[in-house]
């Protein structure tokens, strides 16, 4: 690492000294090129509310810097760039309605309004258990049949859970392929990133297991009982449970909207490529017009999930900084800052606030 920026690894390596932090990766590329790839602490816990153990092989389960964790909603713009390629290609229309590609669906709202967080299916409408994360037929089933809990495109809330389904539905219908195998094919492996929806056996042991900063962070993630956010959050159920989060069903199985397990490495190198204009190491994955497009602000103004104000992208949030990305509940995040020409990521398995983030931003732009 460059000397310029020993103040990322001092308080990278302050966070885990103190406890605020018990496993993480850190990765940032900077004009063009990686120069912070930092990891730290445990990938294992042996918590009792830890859920299934992940198996440590001969490291004492020391994060490594193939270390795969669950980061969350950083997941949603990875989803949403595999059906922008899909626009870029001339396949989807983006302001076509999404019946024209998903007959069944009754809600009339069109492919942008999907992307931008504004179609007004943000939570599945029917009640389902753990198990159902398994069944995509039956959870985009549930979207299809439902009723918008507002006109699509006149206010915005997070597509907590549904966003995936929805973006994933769309690559489906269209290619064929699932939104997982999608961007393992036509992303992952041309830009040699590491992350992905739906892991096999080998790479669920390369998993860190997911903890609480706080035992009461699910409660306080989750909001009040009853509300909008409750109810974008809670259903599936199990999406904050570790005993699920850490289990093979929860990691074998495509919920886009959050459960990308990746690496801080291969995050950052994703928005590497998109800050570049969509190419990378001389593969070109989409337009620079796209990428344009995509990072222009399409909605400004009070996000019903969120309970703020917010600017959405096709797929990202969009801060007064002109940086773009996502940030996920329980502290990793992912964004690319144009003006300051970094890309930034961070994957954490303690769940706990992002001010862990604010703190490495912070140490980041002293440095430049």
């Amino acid at each position: 690492m460059h000397a310029r920026f020993a103040p990322v690894r001092d308080c990278f390596h302050d966070l885990l000294t103190s406890g605020r932090e018990t496993g993480a990766s850190l990765a940032i590329w900077y004009d063009g090129h990686p120069v912070v790839d930092l990891v730290g602490g445990s990938r294992t816990t042996d918590r009792p509310d830890g859920g299934s153990r992940t198996t440590a092989g001969n490291d004492g389960g020391t994060w490594r810097h193939d270390t795969l964790v669950n980061v969350y909603s950083v997941g949603k713009p990875v989803a949403a760039l595999c059906l922008l390629m899909l626009v870029d290609r001339g396949r989807i229309d983006i302001d076509a309605p999404v019946t024209r590609y998903w007959s069944e669906f009754r809600t009339p709202a069109t492919v942008r309004q999907v992307l931008s967080h504004t179609a007004g299916l943000p939570a599945f409408p029917v009640p389902r258990p753990a198990t159902a994360i398994t069944d995509w037929a039956l959870l985009t089933g549930d979207l299809a049949a439902a009723d918008p809990e507002w006109t699509p495109g006149s206010v915005a809330g997070e597509h907590a859970w549904t966003y995936g389904h929805l973006v994933g539905e769309l690559v489906r219908r269209v290619d064929g392929r699932s939104v997982g195998r999608y961007l393992a094919d036509e992303i992952a492996g041309p830009w040699r990133l590491d992350l992905g929806f739906g892991l096999a056996a080998a790479d669920q042991r390369r998993c860190a297991d997911l903890r609480y900063g706080d035992p009461q962070w699910p409660t306080r993630a989750l909001g009040t009982p009853g509300s909008l956010r409750a109810r974008a959050i809670g259903n599936p159920a199990g999406g904050l449970d570790l005993a699920v989060l850490n289990s093979p069903l929860w990691r074998g199985a495509e919920v886009p909207a959050v459960n990308l397990h990746a690496t801080a490495a291969g995050l950052a190198r994703l928005y590497a490529g998109l800050l570049a204009g969509g190419v990378l190491d001389g593969v070109r994955l989409v337009s620079p017009d796209l990428v344009a497009e995509a990072t222009r602000v399409q909605y400004d103004g009070p996000d019903l999930v969120l309970d703020r104000v917010a600017q959405w992208t096709l797929g990202m949030q969009w801060e007064p900084d002109g940086s773009w990305g996502m940030g996920g509940i329980g502290g990793s995040s992912a964004w690319a800052d144009p003006g300051r020409g970094y890309t930034f990521a961070y994957a954490t398995a303690t769940l706990a606030e992002h001010d862990r983030v604010d703190e490495l931003a912070e140490a980041l732009h002293s440095c430049l």
